[in-house]
């Protein structure tokens, strides 16, 4: 399972689009409200219901954790307790793909000291404050288990490289040439 990760005022498209295209490759994904509600509302004032609440997500089929960006979202998540423990847990055992994008990669990731020597890319104006991740001017970063996008406008590529992961890359051309990107 792939569970993408939403707080009060995450980027809509990053969480959304991503969503869509995966379900578009038929890849099992959820999202997953870090509250105990699953309405959840966007940075844009668009509410959504999560599949889940982060008290359900089962880890023992977790496969990648993804968290969207969006301000304040990106805050939302790094101040999570249970989001802090489910990331470390999946950095920790090393088989689990951890996905950010936008600010997520600074604000989540990197606070928690995960993109430490790492290749990653992030939202224009955030490299400044990941003095100790190796910055990369890409739309997706992939290095080890952890892959970074830089913001709402790379979300088609973001997702295509997790479809490429989880189907193949066959299938992630045809859906990404499907919807005319």
């Amino acid at each position: 399972m792939i569970y993408v990760m939403l707080a009060e005022g995450f980027e809509e498209i990053e969480g959304l689009a991503f969503v869509d295209i995966l379900r578009r490759a038929n890849i099992d994904v959820q999202t997953v409200s870090i509250a105990d509600n699953e309405r959840v509302k966007g940075a844009h004032g668009i509410e959504v219901v999560a599949d889940t609440v982060i008290s359900k997500v089962d880890k023992n089929i977790m496969k990648a954790i993804v968290f969207p960006g969006g301000l304040p979202g990106a805050y939302n998540l790094r101040d999570s307790e249970n989001i802090e423990k489910l990331t470390k847990y999946a950095y920790d055992k090393g088989d689990i793909i951890i996905g950010a994008i936008c600010a997520s990669p600074c604000v989540v990731l990197y606070s928690y000291g995960l993109l430490d020597g790492r290749k990653a890319t992030v939202y224009p104006g955030f490299e400044e404050e990941m003095t100790k991740a190796v910055m990369c001017d890409e739309d997706v970063v992939r290095d080890g288990m952890i892959i970074t996008s830089k913001g709402p406008g790379t979300t088609h590529k973001f997702a295509k490289t997790f479809v490429e992961i989880f189907a193949d890359k066959e299938t992630a051309e045809k859906i990404i040439c499907g919807m005319v990107y």
